[in-house]
């Protein structure tokens, strides 16, 4: 998961230049590639519409948001060479960064929680099925995905209703109608969507399908009402990727703080 994390920091850092992102796939990682050759060929519409059904019962157990920050810190990254750096960190990096550009109360919630989804991998998900840069799934794939090439093998590749440019959706018809390969930004979304404000939804939602919100692909399925949220989305992806340092947040000195803002915006207990 970690070689994924940083594999995407570079590829989508500020100062790459247009040029590089066609010259990207030589240097990723042997584990980041066999990532996506994973993900790229078992993500199906099939087993999308399966997941969704799945987990949109939210029947796994109850528990609050830090009960689910607590329970993700008990996933051990073997590929982490940081394991001092824990999940609870990591979330508050990303929300106090947030807070210290002033943004709003949900704003910095939503830094806080945006991979609590990740709790998948405690459901025994593989991390193919967890992470990684999400797309549409029932139409054409695009080549602003990364490794395009690597879809060949999926399945979906040879239903001819699945490769035409609009596939199985209509000309503009909105992110809400669009399944997306699943992962921990859909599956946070379905547990938390009842208690956000919606541009904090579409965050959670959408912060990993980058050949939408940073390539410029699938436009042509969105409605005017996405490209608006997509605003959020776009502000918030620099928080996601660029707020880990050595300089550590005093999680004690702060929690204090995060349960009340958790408190103003969620029952005590959440369906998972």
């Amino acid at each position: 998961m970690q070689e994924w994390e940083e594999f995407v920091k570079d590829r989508y850092r500020p100062d790459r230049k247009r040029a590089e992102f066609r010259n990207f796939s030589p240097d990723a990682p042997p584990v980041v590639r066999e990532f996506y050759r994973q993900n790229h060929a078992l993500q199906t519409r099939d087993f999308v519409l399966e997941k969704k059904r799945e987990y949109g019962a939210l029947s796994r157990r109850r528990m609050g948001i830090w009960d689910a920050m607590e329970y993700l810190n008990t996933l051990v990254d073997d590929s982490d060479p940081d394991t001092s750096l824990s999940q609870i960190a990591h979330a508050m990096q990303t929300a106090e960064a947030i807070r210290q550009d002033g943004h709003r109360r949900w704003f910095i919630l939503t830094g806080l929680i945006h991979d609590l989804g990740k709790v998948l991998c405690l459901f025994c998900e593989p991390q193919w099925a967890v992470v990684g840069d999400t797309f549409p799934v029932g139409c054409g794939y695009s080549e602003k995905i990364v490794f395009p090439e690597m879809f060949a093998a999926n399945p979906d590749s040879q239903v001819a209703g699945y490769q035409t440019r609009l596939g199985v959706y209509r000309e503009g018809c909105g992110l809400s109608t669009v399944d997306l390969s699943w992962g921990h930004d859909e599956y946070l979304w379905m547990v938390t969507r009842r208690y956000l404000p919606e541009e904090a939804q579409y965050m959670i939602r959408y912060h990993s399908c980058y050949p939408i919100h940073r390539e410029g692909a699938y436009d042509y399925l969105m409605d005017d009402h996405d490209r608006e949220m997509f605003k959020w989305v776009q502000a918030f992806n620099p928080y996601d990727l660029y707020t880990k340092s050595a300089a550590l947040p005093d999680v004690a000195a702060l929690r204090p703080y995060y349960e009340e803002l958790i408190a103003e915006y969620f029952p005590k207990e959440l369906d998972w």
